[in-house]
Order: structure tokens, then C-alpha cells, then sequence
């Protein structure tokens, strides 16, 4: 019990996700409990949290305390800053590396059909939702990108595995389609975002509303 209740609170007052590990080096040297303990005591804290207004979430770097979901909305009301938007190139060019990384930029301008702005591969660097994996050895050796663990963070899974398939995303797209007003559709027809685009940004304006417990 009594590492249950400082796992719970070295958890909550984290302020970022931590794993079983991490957790464990923030004991004492010789009152570390064992990995497979706080394993345990973390299960043990997720169910005590279930019905509650919080939850313990498990995502790509570890476990972190944050608002459910379906409560985001109301609790988004007490920061003034609202959470940043991103244009269309930018989102597609994020959909089309955590679909088909590792991706060079030459791969992403040819599956766009336009090309891809020094800015955007600086901005998604920058905000280190993707990092260079390697080189691809061809003449140039452009580099190869892929997501990283923030950007798994950010929208609240654990692994690539969770991002809706393919097919999921062509089914959403036909329903947008199909509960779309004839007028809406023909004024948007020059501003349709890709399908995997629309995903990405959904899931992110969703989880830019769900703040951490400890902040």
C-alpha cells in the first residue's frame, strides 16, 4: 500500500509521462522497490481511477494522470491559450510520414504532388514529432524521417498500431461525403483536406484539450 500511495504521487506530480523504470529511480537507492511492484501498483491506481473525473493513461513514454476525454471540453474553458492550428500541408505532410516512414521528402512532394516547405520539416522537427532516422543512400543521401515518442504523446496512444487503418479512414471519408450539404461540398472543393490529414488533426485538437493533472 505504501507503494501505491508514492507511486500515485510521484505520477500525479510529474510533469511528463514516466516509466516503471523512471518511477523506480525516484526512490531511495536502497528502498527502490521492484519493477514488477510498481507495475502493479500502477494497475492497482488505474482501476481506483476509472470512474473517476481523471484518469492514469498509458501512453508512448510512460504514465502520466490527465482529464478523461469526454471532460476536455469544459476544463479547456480555463486556459486562455488556445491550442495552435495547423495548415493543410503541414498535417498532410505529418499523416504521410507516420503512415509510410521512414519517408524522405522527395517521397512525401511525390505522394502531395507539390512541394514541401523547408518550414514545415522545421516545424515538426522543432515541436519533435519527427526526427531524422537515417540517410537513404542514394545520390544526395536525403534523410529518412519517422515519428518520435512526443508524437505519440501528443495524440495519446502508445503505439503506431492504434492510428486508424487505411480503410478505416477511406469509411470516414465516405461518410463526411455522404452527410455533407451539396452546397458545402462545391464551396470546399478547393479546400478538402486528404482523409489521413483529417484524422491527424482531429486527434490532435482532441488531445491539445486534455491537460495533465499535474500542470
Amino acid at each position: 500500500m505504501e507503494i501505491k500511495r508514492v507511486v500515485e504521487a510521484i505520477l500525479f506530480a510529474a510533469n511528463r509521462p514516466m516509466t516503471c523504470k523512471q518511477v523506480q529511480q525516484v526512490f531511495p537507492e536502497i528502498e527502490q522497490p521492484e519493477i514488477q511492484d510498481i507495475q502493479v501498483a500502477i494497475e492497482a491506481i488505474i482501476e481506483d481511477y476509472r470512474f473517476r473525473s481523471v484518469e492514469l493513461k498509458q501512453v508512448a513514454s510512460g504514465y502520466r494522470f490527465q482529464v478523461r476525454r469526454e471532460l476536455s471540453r469544459w476544463v479547456s474553458r480555463l486556459f486562455e491559450e488556445k491550442p495552435p492550428k495547423y495548415s493543410r500541408a503541414l498535417l498532410e505532410t505529418l499523416a504521410i510520414i507516420a503512415y509510410r516512414q521512414p519517408a524522405t521528402r522527395g517521397d512525401i512532394e511525390d505522394i502531395r504532388g507539390v512541394g514541401v516547405s523547408s518550414g514545415i520539416i522545421h516545424t515538426l522537427l522543432e515541436r519533435e514529432w519527427i526526427r531524422v532516422v537515417a540517410h537513404k543512400e542514394v545520390p544526395g543521401r536525403p534523410a529518412l524521417y519517422g515519428t518520435t515518442k512526443q508524437f505519440l504523446d501528443y495524440f495519446n496512444i502508445t503505439s503506431l498500431n492504434e492510428l486508424p487503418t487505411l480503410q478505416e479512414i477511406q469509411q470516414l471519408d465516405l461518410s463526411l461525403d455522404t452527410t455533407q450539404q451539396p452546397t458545402q461540398a462545391k464551396s470546399e472543393e478547393k479546400e478538402t483536406t486528404e482523409p489521413v490529414a483529417k484524422v491527424i488533426e482531429q486527434s490532435g485538437e482532441a488531445a491539445e484539450q486534455i491537460p495533465e493533472a499535474a500542470d
